[in-house]
């Protein structure tokens, strides 16, 4: 076996390179070499491989880093004295030019990146508006008879969301209104108006905590469910078979998930009021407020508008719910990964609708009077 080596002439802006010897692996030159080895007022590679010996994957290794270079460099490469083989091998490797790697987002300038921004939010928004317009047609058609929306459908996705979420609901709901019992005595104490607790907790919970604290927990519980469900059924093109049937997934499977959240939110609200009031009086009976004296300042406190205030918010968030949740689902990927992405976009959509719809709300009762 003899060595393994190049030459280079440089000939009228011409470099030509001479290969020689046997180009085996570990005994070759690397291509790095050969290319800090050229003149740096070359124009044109002619390669030259008349006394080639022996070779393997090596010298075509070698000689993909060569036109690598010549092409980075605006240089013309000769290979025609190349064997047909190795040629071939060196056009199939260079038809497709290399990769140029992007700008890196931290180079490009900020008001690119606000529009960036600004269109992918615009897409966001104009997708989401489309799709409560399709759930919206299709809650129409229901009304009228004429959806393909199965009522066993509808009652096993309110036995979901209903009655098997209730412990969950009822460990919060207690908690939180006790927690509003207690903040609220640290300070009511001092002025010895401990019984004023009960409107703290009453107001606290039917108008604002109830129903999203309620809402919470079903966006974390059942519209992650909504979107694992669906988007199981998309990566197994289930739905596609839907659609080849002529069945809309939009009345197959999202409207009975949405009419089961609107079914079951304002009564799972109003459970969360009775919870919380009682969470409330656990706190109270400990700061010589007996249970009388509790319940009267609560029939004082809340009256039907407070109630229906909290309710109607609880409609609109189940709504937003089921949005966030199937269309994270209809709109996932077909892969595990992407299921668990879409599960994780839906809670993190409807937390965010569900935090702005609440400031809405209470915006607009504060304007209103309510």
């Amino acid at each position: 076996m003899t060595e393994a080596r190049f030459n280079i002439d440089l000939q009228n802006d011409q470099c030509i390179i001479r290969f020689s010897g046997d180009w085996q692996l570990g005994k070759a030159p690397d291509g790095e070499s050969l290319c800090t080895a050229l003149p740096a007022d070359c124009k044109q590679v002619t390669l030259v491989l008349e006394d080639l010996g022996l070779w393997d994957s090596s010298l075509p290794a070698v000689l993909l880093t060569l036109a690598r270079w010549c092409e980075q460099k605006g240089l013309i490469l000769d290979s025609l004295s190349a064997p047909q083989s190795l040629q071939n091998l060196l056009r199939l490797a260079t038809e497709i030019p290399s990769a140029t790697p992007s700008r890196p987002a931290a180079t490009k300038k900020l008001l690119q990146r606000f529009y960036d921004l600004a269109e992918m939010l615009g897409r966001e928004i104009s997708a989401t508006l489309i799709f409560i317009g399709d759930a919206f047609i299709a809650l129409r058609a229901w009304l009228t008879g004429k959806a393909k929306t199965r009522r066993s459908d509808i009652r096993f996705f309110i036995a979901q969301a209903g009655p098997q979420a209730l412990p969950i609901v009822t460990l919060i709901c207690v908690s939180v209104g006790m927690i509003l019992a207690y903040l609220g005595s640290v300070q009511l104490r001092q002025l010895g108006a401990q019984v004023y607790v009960a409107n703290l907790v009453a107001i606290g919970m039917v108008r604002e905590m109830a129903p999203l604290m309620t809402a919470i927990i079903i966006a974390g519980r059942t519209g992650a469910a909504y979107a694992a469900q669906l988007g199981t059924m998309r990566a197994n093109e289930e739905i596609d078979a839907l659609k080849t049937m002529g069945i809309s997934a939009m009345e197959f499977l999202v409207l009975p998930r949405l009419i089961a959240l609107i079914f079951i939110m304002p009564l799972i609200c109003i459970y969360a009021n009775v919870i919380g009031l009682a969470g409330g009086a656990i706190v109270a009976s400990g700061m010589d407020v007996s249970f009388k004296q509790y319940i009267l300042q609560t029939q004082g406190a809340v009256n039907g508008g407070d109630i229906f205030s909290g309710m109607f918010k609880s409609l609109v968030f189940a709504i937003l719910i089921a949005i966030a949740g199937c269309q994270a689902g209809l709109n996932c990927g077909r892969s595990s990964i992407a299921v668990g992405i879409a599960t994780t976009s839906a809670v993190v959509r409807a937390i965010v609708y569900l935090v702005l719809a609440d400031a809405m709300f209470n915006v607009l009762y504060d304007k209103l009077g309510i």
